[in-house]
C-alpha cells in the first residue's frame, strides 16, 4: 500500500493537496493521504463530464467492451494489492477483502458482456387504419452525465456496481467515494486512465459532504446514483432537481428459520449472515424467526457457534471479526445493546466493545420499538424471536420501514410461493440468508430501503433513456407504360 493516491480528475491523475488522512480501521494509524477535491474542481470535472457525453455515446458497443475487459485484466493482477488495501482503509478481514476484489473483477466482467446486449426492437405500429402505413422501432441511449456517490462498506464492489454499469451504456461520470474508504475507488480510477477513455470522461474525487453539494444539485448531471443511509439518500433525492435518481439504501434483514429447516445448515449460513464484515452490510441478518418447535435447539447452536468466532486483527487470515469502521459507530452500537438489556431484553452472548472492537453480539426479547429491533443496527449485532406460524413470521419479518431481502430456510414449496407473494422486500432468498448475492441479479429494495435496482443490467436501463424511431412508408404507384 502507497503512502499517497492521486485523485481523477477528468481522466487523469491530479495531486492538488494530500489533505484527507485515511487511517489503518485496526490501529487507528494514519495509513495514507489521498487529496480532497474543492468545490471549484468538481464544477470543473462536472463540465469536462458533460462535455464527454457526446464521445462516450458515439463508442462503439466493442470499444465500451474493450475498456471493461481490460479493467478486468488489470483488477486480476493487482489482485494481492487491492485485498490489502481494503483490509487497511475498512478494516475488513483479509479473507473477506479478497472475496470483495472477486467481486469486483466479476462485476466488471458481467458489464463487459452486457455491454455488447444493449438492445431494442420492432415494434408493429398498424394497430389501426390511421397507422395502416408506420413502423417503429425504438433502442436505448446513454442517459448523459452521471453522478455516484459510494459507501464505505464495500469500497470496491458498491462502486463497480456504478462505474461499470456506466461505462458499458456510454456514459461519463463523476464519482464521490467514502471518504473513510476512498482508495479502493482511486485505484479503480488509475486503471481506468490507461484505457484510453474520451477525455474527461469520468472523475474520482475524495471530498468531504460538506462540499459535494455539486454531486446532487448541478444541472448538468443527469443520472445521480446515490448508496448510504435513508436520511442521506431521501434528503438528496428532494435536492437533485429533474434529474433521475437511483437510491440504495438501509435494511434490517429478517431471516426466517421454520420447522423443517436443516439446523446445522441454517445455523453456519446464519453466523456469516449476521456477523461477516462486522455486521456492516445493509443485508446483515439483523433480525431471526425461528418456529418456536425449534427455537431453543436454534438458540444454542447460535450460541455456542457465536462463541467460536476469532475477533482481532483483519490482517490475520483466521480472523472473522475485524473492527468497526470507527469507534463512534462501536459506541453506538454498544449504547444500543445497553438500552436494549435495559428495556428487559436477554443479552445471549457478546456485545463487549474494546475501542472500534464490538464482540458479535445475540439478543432475545428485544421490544420491537428500540432502534436494535426497528432500525438498521449496522453492527455485529442480531436478535431472536419465535413465531408459531408461517404467516404470522412473514407478519414479524414485514414488520419493519426496509425492504431490502429476506431469507427463509423450509423445504415447503407452497410457503416458499407464498413468501415471494407476501414478502415486502426486492428479494426473497430461499435456503440462505439475505445477505446472499450475486451480481448480475436485480438487487434493490422497497419501502425505505430505496429506489431502483443494481445489477449490471439492471443498473444500464436506468443510465440509458429509450428513444424511437418511427418511419412512415409511402405507398408508390406503378403507372403502365
Amino acid at each position: 500500500m502507497r503512502q499517497t493516491y492521486p485523485l481523477l480528475f477528468a481522466s487523469r491523475p491530479l495531486e492538488p493537496n494530500l489533505d484527507l488522512e485515511v487511517c489503518d480501521k485496526y490501529s487507528g494509524e494514519v495509513a495514507a493521504r489521498v487529496p480532497l477535491a474543492s468545490p471549484e474542481l468538481i464544477s470543473q470535472a462536472i463540465d469536462a463530464a458533460a462535455k464527454a457525453t457526446r464521445p462516450m455515446a458515439k463508442l462503439k458497443a466493442y470499444e465500451r467492451q474493450e475498456i471493461l475487459q481490460y479493467c478486468v485484466k488489470q483488477f486480476e493482477q493487482r489482485q494481492e494489492e487491492l485485498a490489502e488495501t481494503l483490509c487497511v482503509e475498512a478494516g475488513k478481514p483479509i479473507r473477506d477483502s479478497q472475496g470483495e476484489v472477486t467481486r469486483l473483477i466479476d462485476t466488471f466482467r458481467i458489464a463487459a458482456e452486457e455491454s455488447i446486449r444493449i438492445t431494442g426492437e420492432i415494434m408493429p405500429l398498424d394497430i389501426s387504419a390511421r397507422a395502416a402505413n408506420y413502423r417503429g422501432m425504438w433502442r436505448r441511449v446513454p442517459i448523459g452525465a452521471c453522478s455516484f456517490i459510494s459507501p464505505f462498506n464495500f469500497p470496491l464492489n458498491l462502486t463497480a456496481h456504478k462505474i461499470a454499469p456506466a461505462i458499458a451504456a456510454g456514459c461519463p461520470f463523476v464519482l464521490k467515494p467514502a471518504s473513510l474508504t476512498p482508495i479502493g475507488a482511486l485505484i479503480i480510477g488509475e486503471v481506468l486512465a490507461e484505457t484510453g477513455m474520451p477525455e474527461g470522461a469520468f472523475s474520482i474525487l475524495p471530498c468531504r459532504r460538506d462540499g459535494a453539494d455539486l454531486f446532487t444539485t448541478d444541472p448538468r448531471l443527469k443520472l445521480l446514483s446515490f448508496t448510504g443511509s435513508p436520511e442521506v439518500g431521501w434528503k438528496l433525492k428532494s435536492r437533485a432537481g429533474a434529474k433521475k435518481v437511483v437510491l440504495e439504501l438501509g435494511g434490517n434483514a429478517a431471516c426466517i428459520v421454520d420447522a423443517d429447516a436443516n439446523l446445522d445448515d441454517a445455523v453456519a449460513r446464519i453466523i456469516i449472515g449476521a456477523f461477516y464484515q462486522s455486521g456492516q452490510s445493509c443485508i446483515s441478518v439483523q433480525r431471526i424467526f425461528a418456529h418456536r418447535d425449534n427455537y431453543e435447539d436454534l438458540k444454542a447452536r447460535l450460541i455456542a457457534a457465536t462463541a467460536k468466532l476469532k475477533s482481532g486483527d483483519p490482517k490475520a487470515k483466521d480472523t472473522f471479526i475485524g473492527p468497526m469502521i470507527t469507534e463512534g459507530e462501536a459506541e453506538r452500537v454498544e449504547t444500543w445493546i445497553a438500552d436494549a438489556v435495559k428495556a428487559g431484553a436477554k443479552l445471549l452472548i457478546g456485545g463487549e466493545r474494546n475501542g472500534a472492537m464490538v464482540e458479535a453480539a445475540l439478543l432475545e426479547n428485544v421490544p420491537t420499538n428500540l432502534p436494535l429491533s426497528c432500525d438498521e443496527v449496522f453492527g455485529p449485532v442480531a436478535i431472536l424471536a419465535p413465531f408459531d406460524n408461517f404467516n404470522q413470521a412473514i407478519e414479524m419479518a414485514n414488520d419493519t420501514q426496509y425492504g431490502l431481502q429476506v431469507g427463509i430456510f423450509t423445504r415447503d414449496v407452497y410457503k416458499i410461493l407464498t413468501a415471494w407473494d407476501e414478502m415486502e422486500v426486492g428479494g426473497v432468498i430461499i435456503g440462505d440468508v439475505p445477505s446472499w448475492r450475486v451480481d448480475h441479479m436485480p438487487y434493490g429494495g422497497v419501502k425505505n430501503s430505496g429506489l431502483g435496482r443494481e445489477g449490471i443490467r439492471f443498473a444500464i436501463e436506468d443510465m440509458t433513456e429509450i428513444r424511437n424511431l418511427v418511419i412512415r412508408n409511402l405507398v408508390i404507384r406503378e403507372i403502365d407504360g
